[in-house]
């Protein structure tokens, strides 16, 4: 799975010959930007020597990891002055070698967090495989760390100028130190650094809605109603949303064959009622890279009245094409999938865990999706471990290919061991990682790779347990997944929010929190947290926030959704910045069919900016791309559209686009070479202002040539693997995978159930919350608080004493 990827030459010559017959309207050499002197570099042409014995000049140092022959000299033949750096790799395995910035006190420029910075060098290079890296220093400790990569130069023989803006300083850093590196074989020249702070200050902003809707958002419920119990949710490459029910946990629903999905199309509000050939309820999902979007497993059959044969998983699986809006059929997986997993990688492919087989035991086989062949892999063909991950185990793919499974997953309890692990596909090996708390309480959480995905930290917020049912809980957990060693650290509790527990909304106490919550990315870098619930299926949390990665803080008291959000609902970004909300299944069957749309305060902040061209809708890796904008614009990102259900969507990603701005409003967007940072797709582009305003968002479509069909003549005979640092590295020993098996015994009663009590589709719960006593009188009583239906029938024995007096009806003379 670890895929190498190299960028395409030849698409970028002809980018630059078509902008020569152009004008120079496309891509061209980046132009001086308007950030002014002074450069706060020492040094930056290599002119002054370095201390006597040192074979490096002033300021400057040999930096690079891993495994490669390398050399660096100081020659003639400079752009400017005398001397000019050239490293050179001859032989690579991995790893880079670069002239970096020195990192002390005397030559590392000092910058200020929340400022950026324009970074540019003169260079000859015979490699396309060149980025410029930063590294930032801790103030508080001094330490030095790997801060991002910010672009990938092109081929040049003659001398060529490289230009690129940071993003804004992250708090606590005082100094930065970066330079050009190598990670191909090849040679890099390069000479006549500069290092500017951007000065322009940005607009005051005018809130242009009430004082409380510039400072919390706003929320609306659409006149129009979800004609469908979507259960699952995933914004179309055509801005529309698919939103599909099957069956919609609703047994009357399914007996009768009666399949259902609908498109929602923002534009005119409407929607369209989509034929759905089976019960895709509680299916897997992940959009491809053409676009369409792939449909996994689903629901085969509902438990039995007496709760003795649990849910039932299929093999079937589609794709559903945007353009046509039909699904149609692939070939089957090798066993059935209730509650799949969906991880797209950087290949194109896309992996699957978890679930439950067509007999309700625990399926324990990997399932893989040929993009080259569009099909899903016999199992023999498929790297197994006989590993049973649970039920929407959260898979999110890391730089280097491996998946960082999170915690998050919905019913039960978490994996065995510390909860949260890296999987790596190519070893088949497993490693715990430490640190997330109540490993076990992690039902419905929800888990999302913060902004920018270059950072690769993932935020794990919230969760319960649908079987001992405690009230949720306010954990938040970030894992830095760049560290040698990750582990999950303690971040600020949920803001608490009223929560309706039958008798009319209260204020949360203590450690009460909520399960079922959402987490959508945002295009000014934040994290919308919404919806949730006390309980399983019960108790809806009226409360929102914003998660600001950069401080690691929660903005509390954002304006709240009016419909309760709990079981079955999902929140997603739309391309115009907003956020739409879906769904509520609580326990006692009933189903919400209102849609909700939030406006987030940058919306109520003036104008929005514009993107008024973008020259070329089909980006490649390691690319360049031009656009141009009606105002400056302060970064630039690519967002993965939803494919979300039951709080989780672990391809939900935001990718930086560092900027080179060429004026106020032209700017070059520099296009990550690493396919593992934003798999093959189409995504969102957003150019955001200094005051968090997003434009509404162009669609464009990222990809290139299969990287296993890649071939490059390397003297080593090798690809050079998209520029990563070495990262999670020194996990420790992997656990034993367990020998083949058939599945893992479930219990029925996995969904948190007793379905010895009216139909499939009411959830009465197996353990009541704590606070209800354990007698008929108690456990009635919450049920018809909670609006169950009124005498449902028992099937077979009465374990909840509901039916004191024999008579097979629960609850009707309580």
């Amino acid at each position: 799975m670890r895929r190498t990827l190299r960028r395409r030459g030849g698409r970028r010559a002809a980018l630059l010959a078509v902008g020569a017959m152009t004008g120079g309207l496309l891509l061209t050499a980046p132009q001086q930007a308007s950030a002014g002197p002074p450069n706060l570099l020492t040094n930056p042409g290599f002119e002054t020597a370095g201390a006597p014995g040192s074979d490096m000049p002033s300021c400057w140092s040999k930096s690079g990891w891993g495994d490669n022959d390398f050399t660096f000299a100081t020659v003639a033949g400079a752009h400017s002055g005398s001397k000019a750096m050239r490293v050179s790799l001859t032989r690579r395995v991995d790893g880079d070698r670069k002239a970096l910035v020195t990192e002390n006190a005397a030559c590392a420029p000092t910058v200020t967090p929340g400022k950026q910075y324009d970074l540019s060098a003169w260079y000859t290079s015979d490699t396309p495989d060149v980025s410029v890296t930063v590294f930032r220093r801790e103030a508080a400790t001094g330490t030095w760390t790997y801060w991002t990569d910010l672009q990938n130069p092109p081929v040049s023989a003659a001398w060529a100028r490289t230009e690129v803006r940071t993003p804004a300083v992250p708090p606590g850093t005082d100094k930065i130190a970066w330079g050009l590196s190598v990670y191909g074989v090849g040679t890099l020249t390069t000479d006549d650094y500069a290092m500017e702070e951007v000065g322009a200050a940005p607009p005051t902003p005018t809130c242009t809605g009430t004082p409380q809707e510039c400072a919390k958002g706003k929320w609306e419920v659409i006149p129009a109603a979800n004609p469908v119990r979507s259960m699952h949710a995933v914004v179309l490459k055509n801005g529309k949303v698919l939103l599909i029910a099957g069956s919609g946990n609703d047994i009357a629903q399914f007996n009768a064959g009666t399949f259902t999905s609908a498109v929602y199309d923002p534009a005119n509000g409407s929607f369209k009622t989509i034929p759905t050939p089976v019960d895709m309820f509680c299916a897997g999902h992940v959009q491809l890279s053409d676009g369409r979007v792939l449909v996994m497993s689903g629901n085969k059959g509902y438990p039995s009245a007496d709760g003795t044969i649990g849910y039932q998983g299929l093999k079937d699986s589609y794709t559903f094409d945007p353009a046509t809006e039909t699904y149609t059929k692939t070939n089957d997986m090798n066993g059935g999938h209730w509650y799949p997993s969906a991880t797209i990688l950087g290949n194109g492919d896309v992996i699957s865990f978890g679930g439950l087989k067509e007999d309700s035991t625990g399926n324990v086989t990997a399932e893989k999706f040929s993009a080259a062949q569009h099909k899903w892999l016999p199992m023999n063909e498929v790297n197994q471990t006989w590993s049973y991950w649970g039920l929407y185990p959260s898979m999110i793919l890391m730089q280097d290919g491996r998946l960082f499974y999170s915690g998050s997953h919905t019913f039960g309890n978490g994996t065995p061991g510390t909860g949260a692990s890296v999987y790596d596909y190519d070893a088949n090996t497993i490693t715990d990682v430490p640190g997330l708390r109540n490993k076990d309480q992690r039902d419905e959480s929800a888990s999302v790779l913060l902004p920018p995905a270059q950072d690769q930290r993932v935020l794990t917020i919230g969760g319960g347990n649908n079987e001992t049912n405690p009230a949720a809980n306010r954990l938040t957990d970030i894992i830095d997944l760049k560290k040698p060693s990750p582990a999950y650290v303690a971040g600020p509790d949920i803001p608490l929010g009223l929560v309706d527990q039958g008798a009319g909304k209260r204020p949360q106490t203590g450690a009460e929190g909520k399960m079922y919550v959402s987490a959508v990315l945002l295009p000014d870098g934040k994290v919308l947290e919404t919806g949730g619930a006390l309980h399983d299926r019960a108790d809806p949390v009226f409360e929102a926030s914003l998660f600001d990665p950069v401080t690691n803080t929660y903005q509390a008291g954002m304006a709240t959704d009016p419909i309760p959000r709990t079981y079955h609902s999902a929140s997603f970004l739309m391309p115009d910045g907003r956020v739409m909300s879906v769904g509520d299944n609580p326990g006692n069957g009933t189903y919400n069919h209102a849609v909700s749309i939030y406006t987030p305060p940058y919306l109520f902040k003036g104008p929005r900016p514009q993107i008024t061209s973008v020259i070329d809708t089909q980006w490649v890796y390691g690319d360049t791309q031009r656009i141009t904008v009606n105002r400056p614009v302060a970064k630039a990102e690519l967002i993965r559209p939803a494919a979300v259900t039951h709080s989780s969507d672990p391809n939900q990603r935001f990718v930086d686009l560092p900027l080179t701005v060429v004026d106020d409003t032209t700017v070059d967007l520099n296009v990550t070479s690493n396919p593992n940072l934003a798999p093959p797709g189409w995504y969102m582009l957003f150019a955001v202002d200094a005051n968090g305003i997003p434009p509404i968002a162009q669609w464009v479509h990222l990809g290139g040539p299969s990287a296993a069909a890649l071939s490059v003549a390397n003297t080593d005979a090798r690809t050079p693997a998209a520029h990563v640092h070495e990262f999670a590295d020194k996990l420790p020993a992997p656990k034993a995978n367990p020998g083949k098996r058939d599945s893992v015994p479930v219990a029925p009663s996995v969904a948190g159930c007793d379905r010895h009590y009216g139909t499939a589709n009411v959830c009465v719960p197996t353990v009541f919350p704590a606070e209800v006593k354990k007698t008929t009188r108690a456990r009635c009583d919450w049920l018809a608080t909670h609006t169950y239906p009124a005498r449902m029938k028992v099937n077979g024995s009465d374990p909840l004493r509901l039916d004191p007096d024999g008579n097979g009806v629960a609850c009707d003379k309580a």
